[in-house]
């Protein structure tokens, strides 16, 4: 079982806690559509990156035609 040697003092783990903290997100405006969205990540309501499509919505893919 373990046991500590010496106490930690209050000072010593609220500096070892420091970079524990949670930071807020970073959205950005999707050039296509306009909604926010992650950085470097695709837009969840466009499917668009980097200016160009690379995801297609479900609305806009006829499933019957690609069955074919």
């Amino acid at each position: 079982m373990a046991v500590q040697q010496n106490r930690v003092t209050r000072s010593r783990r609220n500096m070892r806690r420091s970079h524990d903290a949670l930071v807020a997100a970073n959205p950005n405006e999707c050039t296509n559509c306009g909604e926010l969205k992650r950085p470097h990540h695709v837009c969840p309501s466009c499917g668009h990156y980097n200016d160009r499509e690379v995801v297609a919505r479900a609305g806009d893919v006829d499933l019957e035609d690609d069955a074919a």
